[in-house]
């Protein structure tokens, strides 16, 4: 990945966001700037200086980690807080308009940075600097979450069989995690779903004691994380035939609108007609009511990120963009039905990483 090029294209965005210099505060910003992945650094930009502050606990770690990203900035190490915040002053020092990432801090930091840490500068609240970069992935971006998407895939073929053989939620959840851990993943990209019969309505339904029966959807909602880029995938799985006719045409009519809305993915797009495309298959039906949520989102260092795929979205799709498609139906006395995919915006259409099977029937 280019790392090193980010911080030039965010210093461009200063006078627009009326700035002098950016604190930036979220962690993952501070990873995607400078590759950093510890749990504590502030990061200053200047115009023409980059500072690293973090605690003793990252000094070799943080240095190791930016040299690799081909990052050039001066990192200072402080014990404590106190340490650190007299770096910062010095830094900043000479600095009358200094952005903050409004929706990362607090309402009491701002008082501190206001009253203590930096009283001499105008303080300037910022939003998205950096998070509208993040947007669009580059192609080491993508080929980390085309290899989150593998391994989940992977993980996925080698469990699937386990449903007939009458699991737990929770059994299937965590041998489904084992297996992308074994492929290769760090961890989850979230909290993997499993929910089965009348706990597939529930869209974020958390894994329990239940277990899977045969003749009932089942939904599974999951991903993998490679090198802090995610991927997110779902799919709805019966053990043996539906139980009713409405199940069954409940997966053919979400499996209509989702291909619909993948086949309207493409750069130059609106996230809300993407949506109207899905919304549309499935209120035809008479479920307009039953499609409880977005028709998809974001993803890249954070499992939901900009930009979004909603009926209130303002994006407009660009090459280089990496959204999800997911469209569902939900019926308490049936189940929930979802099918997701994550796609890469291409100036054609896009390109698909999540490529598990989508048969329904479990053996």
């Amino acid at each position: 990945m280019d790392v090193a090029s980010r911080v030039p294209l965010l210093r461009r965005r200063f006078g627009e966001a009326g700035c002098d210099a950016l604190l930036v505060t979220r962690l993952v910003n501070i990873r995607y700037l400078t590759g950093f992945t510890g749990s504590a650094a502030l990061l200053l930009v200047r115009p023409d200086e980059l500072v690293f502050v973090t605690d003793g606990r990252y000094r070799d770690q943080s240095a190791l980690e930016l040299g690799e990203a081909g990052v050039e900035a001066r990192v200072r190490v402080g014990l404590s807080a106190g340490t650190q915040k007299e770096f910062l002053q010095e830094e900043a020092a000479g600095v009358e308009r200094l952005g903050l990432e409004a929706s990362s801090v607090s309402w009491a930091t701002l008082r501190r940075y206001e009253t203590d840490w930096f009283p001499d500068a105008e303080l300037v609240p910022t939003e998205g600097l950096v998070e509208e970069l993040r947007k669009v992935k580059d192609a080491g971006e993508v080929a980390r979450m085309a290899a989150a998407a593998r391994i989940a895939d992977e993980a996925l073929a080698r469990v699937r069989h386990r449903l007939a053989e009458g699991p737990t939620e929770e059994q299937f959840a965590l041998e489904l995690d084992s297996e992308m851990r074994r492929g290769g993943a760090s961890a989850p990209s979230f909290e993997t779903i499993v929910a089965s019969g009348p706990n597939g309505a529930k869209p974020h339904h958390r894994p329990g004691d239940r277990r899977i029966g045969r003749g009932e959807l089942v939904v599974v909602d999951f991903g993998a994380i490679v090198d802090g880029y995610c991927s997110d995938m779902t799919r709805t799985f019966c053990v043996g035939e539906p139980a009713s006719a409405t199940a069954r045409r409940m997966v053919e009519v979400v499996a209509e609108s989702q291909q619909a809305g993948v086949d309207a993915v493409r750069a130059g797009a609106e996230g809300k007609t993407i949506d109207d495309v899905c919304r549309s298959v499935i209120a035809e039906a008479g479920w307009a009511e039953a499609f409880l949520h977005s028709t998809g989102h974001g993803v890249g260092l954070e499992i939901h990120e900009d930009p979004r795929v909603a009926s209130t979205s303002t994006d407009t799709l660009v090459t280089g963009h990496v959204v999800t498609v997911e469209p569902g139906v939900y019926l308490p006395e049936h189940g929930g039905v979802r099918i997701e995919d994550t796609v890469v915006v291409t100036d054609e259409g896009c390109t698909v990483l999540t490529n598990a099977p989508k048969e329904l029937v479990v053996a």
